[in-house]
Formats: C-alpha cells, sequence, structure tokens
C-alpha cells in the first residue's frame, strides 16, 4: 500500500493515501445508499417522503459552513501544504501538526497547548513550513542586534559568527551568516541567520545563542546599544582604518588577480 511502503504509485502519496481510502470508502457508502433507498420498507410512502424532504432541506441550510470546512482540509490534504509532525507557524500560531481532520487542524505550541485551527482559517492565512527542508537542506532563523556607528563592523560580525559556533543545537551547514540589514539614522542593524538542528527545539537554541552573543559583546567591550544623539558631537563617530580589523576579526587575504 501506499500508506505502508509497499506501492509507489506516481499518482499518490503516503501522506494522501489514509485520507484517500476513507474518502473512498465514504462515498461508496453514499452510492450504496442511493441505490438501496428505493428498497427500504416505507420508502414509498408519503410520510417517508416528507421526512427525507425535511432532512434534505435541514442539510442544505445549516451544512454550508461544514462543506466549507471539508472542502478546505481535502485543500490542505492533496496539496501536502501540511504534514503531520511537520513544525509550522499558522498565523500567530507556531508550534508541531499533531492531526490534520476533515474539519480542523490541531497544533501543538512549544509551552504544550494544544490549538484547534478550523480548515478555512488554515487555507485563508499564510502557512510557514520550517520542516519540508529544515530537515534536509536547513532553514535559517534571524536574529538581530543593533550597534552604533563607532563600532568596526567587521569586529561585529566576528563576535556574532563566534557566538553562533559557541552554540549548541546548530548547524555547521549550511553556515551561520551576518548580514547588515539596515543604516539606519542612530545605529546599524546587523541580523545573524542561524540553521537550527531541530525546528521545534528553536526557542532553547536561540536562548543559548542570544546568551552568548551578549557574554561576547561584554568579554570585547563591545555595547549593544542605540546611540541617540541630540545635537552632532565634538568629534565624528567613525571607526579609524587601524581599527578596521580589531580582534577578532581578521584580514581577508589579498587575491592574487593577475
Amino acid at each position: 500500500m501506499p500508506r505502508s511502503g509497499r506501492l509507489s504509485p506516481r499518482w499518490i502519496y503516503p501522506e494522501t493515501a489514509q485520507p484517500t481510502r476513507r474518502l473512498l470508502t465514504g462515498l461508496i457508502w453514499v452510492f450504496a445508499t442511493i441505490v438501496a433507498y428505493p428498497y427500504l420498507p416505507g420508502s414509498q410512502t408519503d410520510a417517508f417522503k416528507g421526512v427525507s424532504v425535511f432532512l434534505g432541506l435541514l442539510l442544505t441550510l445549516g451544512s454550508s459552513g461544514l462543506v466549507n470546512q471539508i472542502m478546505s482540509g481535502f485543500m490542505i490534504t492533496y496539496s501536502r501544504a501540511l504534514r503531520t509532525g511537520d513544525f509550522v507557524k499558522v498565523g500567530d500560531v507556531e508550534g508541531t501538526v499533531t492531526q490534520l481532520g476533515v474539519l480542523s487542524t490541531k497544533v501543538k505550541t512549544f509551552r504544550h497547548e494544544e490549538v484547534t485551527i478550523p480548515n478555512a482559517v488554515v487555507v485563508a492565512q499564510m502557512t510557514t513550513d520550517y520542516s519540508r527542508v529544515g530537515d534536509s537542506e536547513g532553514v535559517f532563523t534571524p536574529t538581530s542586534v543593533t550597534i552604533g556607528y563607532d563600532t568596526p563592523w567587521r569586529q561585529v560580525h566576528s563576535l556574532m559568527l563566534l557566538a553562533a559556533e559557541r552554540t549548541a543545537g546548530l548547524r555547521r551547514t549550511p553556515a551561520p551568516l551576518v548580514l547588515q540589514t539596515g543604516l539606519e539614522d542612530f545605529y546599524v542593524k546587523y541580523t545573524l541567520l542561524v540553521c537550527p538542528q531541530r525546528q521545534d527545539a528553536r526557542p532553547i537554541v536561540l536562548d543559548a545563542l542570544h546568551a552568548n552573543i551578549q557574554d561576547l559583546f561584554n568579554e570585547y567591550g563591545v555595547q549593544i546599544m542605540s546611540p541617540n544623539y541630540v545635537v552632532d558631537p565634538a568629534a565624528p563617530k567613525v571607526v579609524p582604518k587601524p581599527q578596521w580589523f580589531a580582534a577578532p576579526a581578521t584580514p581577508a587575504p589579498r587575491v592574487n588577480t593577475r
């Protein structure tokens, strides 16, 4: 069977095998009920027909929302947007998918809360799946600090990369990366991109990473702050060239272009 891996048809995936079986089973029961209806005792009487019309009317009037949830569930399943066990973010909810139901999706958060999200809400909102390529290629997680212009940017880069190197639970491939994501009026915004080994442990890993960043910046005397000036300072706030490669930064080797 596709779900157990004994068969591998191209038109069906393991995560859609069980819903497809349930859908076909339900369609068979509906077809069997329609075929057997004329043979039910009393099916030709006016009373039986009246009850059938009344039940059909109730189902028609009250099932619009139900049908919307069911169709949204099929959309989630057959588009393979989510899988059980994936670490995802749906709107403001972030956690591990524990159940993909016909009417709703259940997500277990880092605080062990079980959040039930209607399937129509899942379809309507932006959904991010961190596990789909996170287990193979790695997914970058950002964290940022703002440092004044009087601190050498090469020193900040080296300190943030050293903090990532000291943090357990981070992947070494792809390697951590530091970007200057903003040259603001009063400071430079530095963003460190790292790949956690386990996406569901990301809050713990980021906690350790932030602690290492603070320790290293304190160790090398670099203040994590955003200075604001009311008036221009007496001396320009620039980094002298001899300090461009302040410890622990090292000059890049020269490349011979001849």
